[in-house]
């Protein structure tokens, strides 16, 4: 598999710093190419928040330099033993939720991350997922594949809130879980399947706000993303769409396409 790959991130209109984080890695294999995307939002409101993600981010990137590559030897047919990367990446987000918390805790100061995670092996994808940003699959539809840890979230799974009621509330933005900011963090993974000319999405819960699905499918459908340089005018345009929308928040994507 091979890939094509853009990023878009902004301040937005409110905040004075950044606090999102991203990173696309990838790496030529024994079983073929290979590629980890993430994002990660800093917490709004929460002091140092661009630290927390970029914490989160360089973890990740010493995780597929590091221990992917053996994780990748386990097994002669090119799978991945979904357990043993799940171990990793539960020890991984742990390892840095303390090490976040143990930086605030030194400096008088609360922080923390949203994080989600793809990774790309052949045919097969798997996922990670902290907080409220997202990771999405355009194919012959859009398929949200991350669930969000969120106070809204969970109102609506209980029937004690309706979407549309989920858009407005002033909570929509309360986290259940944050690496950082949580004693005890446990991710949520996934596993798919995936194909050629398939696209990833993953975004911060400010790309998302004002946008609905349907008009992220017709702006990054995926017969239209045939380069970078389109993929990434495509990523600005729904950036700007967003501020005309009045979203304040700090707006990042990130887009993969497969080939």
């Amino acid at each position: 598999m091979n890939f094509l790959t853009a990023t878009h991130t902004d301040v937005g209109t409110r905040k004075k710093t950044n606090q999102d984080s991203m990173i696309i890695m990838q790496a030529e294999t024994k079983l073929g190419n290979v590629l980890f995307a993430s994002v990660c939002d800093g917490m709004g409101g929460l002091a140092k928040g661009e630290v927390a993600s970029a914490a989160m981010v360089n973890a990740f990137a010493r995780w597929f330099e590091k221990d992917l590559p053996a994780l990748l030897e386990q097994n002669a047919d090119g799978t991945v033993q979904e357990e043993s990367l799940w171990k990793q990446w539960s020890a991984l987000i742990d390892s840095t939720s303390r090490s976040i918390e143990a930086y605030g805790r030194n400096i008088h100061i609360a922080l923390g991350t949203t994080a989600v995670g793809v990774l790309v092996i052949g045919e097969d994808y798997y996922t990670l997922n902290v907080g409220d940003s997202r990771v999405y699959l355009l194919a012959d539809n859009i398929y949200q594949l991350t669930k969000d840890q969120t106070y809204v979230q969970r109102e609506m799974d209980a029937g004690r809130m309706t979407f549309e009621q989920t858009l407005t509330d002033p909570q929509r933005s309360v986290l259940l879980q944050c690496i950082g900011a949580s004693q005890i963090v446990r991710p949520v993974f996934s596993h798919g399947k995936t194909a050629a000319g398939h696209v990833f999405m993953l975004c911060c819960d400010g790309f998302r706000h004002v946008i609905a699905p349907q008009e992220f499918y017709q702006a990054f459908h995926p017969s239209q993303m045939t380069n970078e340089e389109i993929m990434k005018q495509r990523l600005v345009e729904m950036t700007h769409l967003n501020i005309e929308r009045r979203e304040d928040d700090n707006i990042s994507a990130l887009l993969v396409k497969l080939y």
